[in-house]
């Protein structure tokens, strides 16, 4: 049995990870690492957390004592999510999100390096680091320019994951990917939230004219992208995960309100957010030609799953727009 240790496991994308691990691989056990912050849901976990294979540990990463006695156990692969993540948070206090994606993944670092016999480290991260493009694809190893504090911090991470590769030859991978969505993401995010704001008639709030642009990739092919990272990824490199499909933020707004049979009157321009990026797209030809990986999900099909998901969730009284 390979013992996976996957931090932030009980978040948005690390519980989709955690399943895919458990269901896709008969021969890991999973010890998820979670510091259960405001983001975090047990419940999505709810159906695995009797299996043997699997073992629930609360961790602050950025608690040097805490990860020591994590690693007290041999560990033979990380896949690190373990981040703050919303950018609207990191604008009003950058503090948490230093404390979080750089002490919190330098202590793991450390950790793994004292360690001494990790085969892999997945670290991942964001294609918000490279700042904002106006057309085109960024390719791996363009330079980063992260636009917002959240940004800046993730950038921070992947600086220090690779300094530990070339100074210590820690085992570590890199991934990035772009926008995800799908079923248990936190509904502070603009997916989740604009499907629930339109199932409760609320407006939807779209930051200055809507015409940004992100790539949206479902959870599922993300994970999907991850393991074949973990599994054959080498170290020291940066792999792209993205659909390659960016739109804008307004057609995905308008599309969740025809299907939920809402009016395009429902969307409410606000005030543009500060520092806001205008478009990000992640070129994944490498993922595609070297690991053999490409999304299955298409977005309209992804959005209508994503939809229906949160639409009975709401239906049975347990979700809301709060």
């Amino acid at each position: 049995m390979r013992r996976v240790l996957v931090t932030g496991g009980a978040g948005f994308i690390g519980s989709h990870y955690v399943h895919h691990l458990l269901s896709s691989h008969s021969d890991i056990e999973v010890i998820n690492a979670d510091a259960l912050t405001y983001s975090a849901n047990l419940q999505s976990l709810a159906d695995i957390e009797l299996d043997p294979r699997y073992r629930f540990i609360q961790v602050d990463l950025a608690n040097q004592q805490e990860v020591e006695e994590l690693f007290a156990n041999p560990i033979d692969e990380v896949v690190h999510f373990a981040a703050e993540s919303h950018v609207d948070r990191s604008i009003q206090g950058a503090e948490a999100f230093i404390r979080s994606n750089i002490l919190g993944t330098y202590r793991l670092l450390e950790a793994i390096r004292h360690a001494g016999n990790l085969q892999k480290m997945i670290h991942i991260s964001t294609d918000e680091v490279y700042g904002s493009i106006m057309q085109g694809r960024t390719k791996e190893g363009e330079a980063l320019a992260p636009g917002n504090p959240y940004s800046a911090s993730k950038a921070g991470s992947d600086l220090l994951c690779l300094a530990y590769f070339n100074t210590y030859q820690t085992p570590v991978v890199l991934t990035r990917c772009t926008n995800n969505y799908g079923p248990w993401q936190h509904p502070e995010k603009f997916i989740p939230k604009s499907i629930l704001h339109a199932l409760e008639n609320q407006p939807l709030p779209l930051y200055g004219t809507g015409t940004q642009e992100r790539d949206w990739i479902h959870v599922t092919d993300h994970c999907m992208g991850v393991d074949r990272v973990r599994e054959a990824g080498r170290v020291g490199e940066v792999y792209h995960i993205g659909a390659e499909q960016p739109v804008s933020n307004r057609w995905i707004a308008e599309n969740i309100l025809d299907q939920l049979g809402k009016p395009h009157s429902l969307i409410q321009h606000t005030k543009d957010r500060l520092g806001h990026d205008y478009r990000y797209s992640l070129q994944t030809t490498k993922m595609r030609e070297e690991l053999g990986w490409e999304p299955l999900i298409s977005l309209e099909q992804g959005l209508k799953e994503t939809v229906a998901w949160y639409r009975q969730r709401w239906e049975r009284g347990e979700g809301n727009a709060s």
